[in-house]
């Protein structure tokens, strides 16, 4: 059974955070479950200002306070973009970096409120 394959979900596609114009991150791709894609963090200068903002959102799923968690990803958002491989803007996305240095993460192409009336 052929299928088509996205080249954003193969493994070692690099996706790359920002912070306005500086690149913080990038998150190579290592695999996927889909809806999430699941990768390495390459933290590059920068990164540290939202190390803690990443940690804080980590805590809060694990103890299932989501709306700690729906805080800190609100926060995220507001600061930061996320690009495919192919460099354009991920209209909306889900971003969780991990203090051992991986990540998970899902997107859409149109911002979530925008999917969900």
């Amino acid at each position: 059974m052929g299928g088509m394959t996205n080249p954003n979900l193969a493994s070692g596609s690099i996706w790359r955070l920002h912070h306005g114009d500086q690149e913080i991150a990038r998150l190579t791709v290592t695999g996927t479950d889909m809806p999430w894609v699941h990768g390495e963090v390459e933290r590059l200068p920068g990164f540290e200002e939202f190390r803690s903002l990443f940690s804080e959102q980590d805590r809060a799923a694990g103890e299932e306070d989501w709306e700690r968690a729906d805080a800190c990803y609100t926060q995220i958002r507001g600061a930061l973009t996320l690009t495919f491989p192919d460099g354009g803007r991920v209209a909306e996305f889900l971003l969780h970096i991990h203090d051992d240095g991986t990540a998970g993460w899902r997107w859409h192409d149109e911002p979530f409120d925008a999917a969900n009336p």
